[in-house]
């Protein structure tokens, strides 16, 4: 059913339902937890409607039938039990800003002294954990009931504070605590679920608590929190019909966890609220912690754009060791594009999601690979530069990027140093102003090692580091030659454009610009 109330920001499950605002109805996966098991981790990243997938759970177990009406919970078929209310316990971190143990300390003793009000029980004593295992059981005890937990955000403390390892690791010993604390609790518990941005490591924060069922890539859990193509066409009918399909969905698509893709939520309201194509969810702030992590850990951004990862990879999370593939997956800049096994292992192929994602966070990287180089001069021109089929003006606009670069910049990051920087500056300059770029673009004789898709032209780049005196590789330009790279796309109707590049990590800029 359509509706002209977008809920933006909006993460009350009774809002949405009272006021009229359009509802993705998500309750099919309320009915699927609750019958398939009891304790649940959900791992998805941040404005994606874990808060409204919590809330709505609360509503279901609190017996508030008349917010249901027309949905998949309510038909007689499921069978839910409105009828009998259950005491719910709420954990919420997302409005919370936890700078010390202190702070979170003090946090757990409100929360718990809140909980002892509301059902009218004595002060309990000890840890967060110890307190916890006390009030449940006077709860049961008192209600006859058993108890649902719900904690949305659950490693906020810890992500808050990656920036300080050691603080990071203080905070995950305290919610150790807390949420170790449940698993003796089984026999006064109804139902447990967990969300967060970040997986668990099994030998970390749930080490306690390893009973839980991680859903994050189930297949068939994929789409419980986003978009998919079929709810726009249900119950966003009229505000996609402003808008070009295909222009949408290679913007805002393309999220995955295995299954079925996802839109993000919040870039689509957003969308149709405003009625421009624009980076809504990115624009929200990457975190400082990504930044410092990538700034630290350099990674090619034509390789990020498509690798294979296990799934250890993308599911393990440590303080001590965070790779930032990981971090880049779980927190929704790179997403699951496709599976394939090697041998009896299974691996993912791994990407940016869509256009939105690529865009900006080649924007990002750039002005770290950059330094404090001017970038929005140089981009404005390339658009026309590449419209008109002038190779020798393109080099112009890289070679002086690189000239700007300062060499104090140089010499304070190690950046430059990784192999892939010079290609990463090249693909993002593209990328960001949201060309169809393509890493390692597969042909019948090899692979090429960029290639970029215009309205007017295709162009391929092949990239060489200028080795020391006595060693010479073959050129570029002969390789993609030689390897016919571009027969690939001699019938496409668009002229194509043969360019290799060497680049001097000496003098940091390039020395060869060859055109085909």
């Amino acid at each position: 059913m359509s509706s002209d109330k977008l809920p933006i920001g909006i993460q009350s499950f009774t809002e949405i339902r009272t006021r009229g605002y359009a509802y993705v109805d998500k309750t099919a996966f309320v009915a699927s937890l609750v019958d398939s098991g009891k304790y649940y981790f959900l791992s998805r990243p941040r404005r994606f409607g874990k808060s409204l997938f919590v809330d709505t759970l609360d509503c279901a177990f609190s017996g508030k039938k008349e917010l249901f009406h027309g949905l998949y919970l309510s038909q007689p078929e499921v069978c839910w039990d409105f009828e009998t209310l259950y005491p719910i316990l709420r954990v919420d971190f997302s409005g919370s800003a936890l700078r010390s143990t202190i702070d979170l300390e003090q946090w757990f003793d409100r929360l718990l002294t809140r909980w002892e009000a509301r059902f009218d029980l004595h002060k309990t004593e000890g840890s967060p954990g110890e307190r916890l295992i006390s009030l449940i059981s006077m709860i049961v005890e008192r209600l006859d009931n058993q108890v649902v937990i719900l904690i949305d955000e659950y490693d906020k403390p810890i992500l808050d504070n990656l920036g300080d390892p050691a603080l990071s690791t203080r905070m995950r010993d305290i919610l150790k605590d807390f949420y170790g604390a449940i698993k003796p609790l089984d026999n006064y518990l109804k139902f447990v679920f967990l969300t967060g941005v970040s997986k668990f490591a099994k030998t970390g924060i749930f080490s306690g608590l390893n009973n839980l069922n991680d859903i994050t890539m189930d297949r068939s859990y994929s789409p419980i929190c986003g978009y998919t193509e079929m709810d726009l066409s249900r119950t966003f009918r009229s505000w996609m019909s402003r808008f070009n399909q295909d222009d949408v969905r290679r913007w805002y698509n393309g999220y995955s966890w295995v299954g079925e893709s996802v839109y993000n939520p919040f870039d689509i309201l957003l969308l149709f609220s405003k009625g421009e194509f624009k980076s809504y969810w990115f624009e929200t702030g990457t975190p400082s912690f990504l930044i410092k992590l990538l700034s630290e850990n350099p990674r090619s951004l034509p390789v990020l754009d498509s690798f294979l990862a296990s799934e250890e990879l993308l599911g393990s999370f440590l303080i001590e060791k965070i790779l930032p593939e990981t971090l880049l997956f779980q927190t929704g800049y790179l997403t699951i594009k496709g599976e394939s096994r090697v041998g009896e292992k299974l691996f993912y192929s791994v990407g940016f999601p869509n256009l939105e994602v690529k865009s900006a966070f080649s924007s990002l990287m750039l002005s770290i690979l950059g330094g404090s180089a001017d970038i929005s001069m140089n981009q404005i021109g390339l658009d026309s530069i590449l419209n008109a089929g002038d190779p020798n003006r393109l080099r112009d606009v890289f070679h002086s990027f690189f000239a700007s670069i300062p060499h104090d910049w140089y010499r304070k990051n190690k950046l430059s140093g990784f192999e892939g920087y010079y290609a990463s500056i090249v693909y993002a300059y593209f990328a960001s102003l949201g060309y169809e770029v393509i890493p390692e673009d597969t042909t019948n004789k090899g692979r090429i090692d960029l290639t970029v898709m215009t309205r007017t032209g295709i162009w391929i780049f092949e990239f060489k580091v200028q080795r020391s005196e006595g060693c010479k590789d073959q050129g570029p330009l002969a390789q993609i030659r030689e390897r016919g790279y571009a027969e690939k796309y001699r019938a496409d109707g668009r002229k194509v454009y043969e360019i290799g590049i060497v680049f001097d990590p000496e003098s940091r800029n390039i020395v060869t610009w060859e055109v085909g």
